[in-house]
């Protein structure tokens, strides 16, 4: 996934991201942390949506009546069953599978409304879903995925693999400074009235032959990779899962309920 911005490094007052965190806050935020399992694609497609939609809703009865009603903020974990997702400025061509390849492989394809070209997503990613109202955070969409690709780096630290980013293309990339570039987490995003949803997706114990089927992200000359084939061994999802979900607590300044 790719949000099809540029990177925002130029206007990030942290310069090169080497953050403890990018935020000061008096206090933390409430976020509730949901993490959701094996969830259908289209069923947490529409779950996001209402999430988005309730807290935008709070907003407009805000602005309309004067009031000033707390916002929810969401942080979402969740994996999906085999499924290609093209977001809104993608290009179809770059799925390689007709609709009998597609259940070949029992996989399915969605057109969605994040930015950003092609991606998969499967069994053994963490795909992050953060429903947050920018607005008790920080209003800079840049700010926003520079911090959640932070987090992942920070992960992958914990793991002793030294991860960063690619310029131009956003997500966390290993040897991101040479040919041997390849991309470890994706993102794409949607954005409305500063309340986000989709998020990222990253590669831990997933299975990576399911990318032969896409020219993923629209990015033909880079590869990916994943935990798992970095270090040579199965991850215990549920512990990577802690450890990231820190991180963006810890970034974020939120407080996880």
């Amino acid at each position: 996934m790719q949000d099809n911005m540029n990177d925002g490094t130029e206007k990030h007052p942290l310069g090169v991201w080497g953050i403890g965190s990018p935020l000061v806050a008096e206090k933390l935020i409430p976020t509730q942390f949901t993490d959701w399992g094996l969830t259908d694609y289209q069923e947490a497609w529409n779950k996001q949506e209402e999430l988005l939609n309730a807290t935008v809703a709070i907003k407009t009865q805000n602005r309309v009546n004067g009031t000033n009603s707390p916002t929810p903020n969401h942080l979402i974990f969740n994996e999906h069953p085999h499924v290609y997702t093209l977001g809104k400025s993608g290009h179809p061509e770059n799925l390689l599978l007709d609709e009998q390849g597609l259940k070949d492989k029992q996989a399915t394809y969605y057109k969605i409304n994040r930015g950003g070209d092609i991606t998969y997503h499967g069994p053994g990613q963490i795909v992050g879903y953060p429903i947050l109202d920018l607005d008790n955070f920080f209003t800079d969409i840049h700010l926003y995925l520079r911090t959640l690709e932070e987090a992942v780096i920070l992960t992958l630290e914990d793991y002793g693999i030294l991860a960063g980013r690619y310029p131009g293309y956003t997500g966390v990339w290993i040897d991101p400074d040479n040919d041997k570039a390849r991309k470890i987490c994706a993102m794409g995003v949607r954005c409305s009235r500063w309340v986000t949803m989709h998020g990222f997706a990253f590669n831990v114990n997933v299975d990576l032959d399911y990318f032969k089927n896409i020219v993923p992200c629209g990015i033909d000359d880079k590869a990916v990779t994943s935990l798992e084939k970095e270090l040579g061994y199965k991850l215990d999802l549920e512990e990577v899962k802690g450890k990231l979900k820190n991180h963006i607590a810890e970034l974020f300044k939120m407080e996880l309920i």
